[in-house]
């Protein structure tokens, strides 16, 4: 019973995404691109394409949640073989930061 819906509303998803989508991008692109950059206004169509690349190109195409999913797998996978010892540690790196300005206290690497 449950999969007779999915058919029913995955196509009135996907329409209304791309309706309400396209729209947005289409008003916010009139709205501020001709003003900040003096750009052409585009129509619902363009503004639809822009936001299937803008999709592809940041969004992923949502199988199994792209990269992240990935990633986040991985790194759980390794915490968890991580000794107590070696989470404080890695804790104590990312409160510190990449690249932080701190200057490290005397006698620490």
């Amino acid at each position: 019973m449950r999969r007779k819906w999915i058919f029913v509303l995955a196509p009135l998803g996907i329409a209304a995404f791309i309706a309400i989508g396209g729209a947005a991008v289409m008003y916010l692109w009139n709205w501020l691109m001709p003003l900040l950059f003096g750009w052409r206004l585009i129509t619902f169509w363009p503004a639809v394409g822009l936001l299937a690349l803008c999709r592809i190109l940041f969004g992923g195409l949502g199988w199994h949640g792209g990269h992240r999913y990935y990633r986040r797998r991985r790194m759980l996978e390794h915490w968890e073989h991580m000794t107590p010892e070696e989470r404080e540690k890695f804790r104590e790196r990312m409160r510190g930061g990449c690249g932080s300005l701190r200057t490290p206290e005397p006698g620490t690497n």
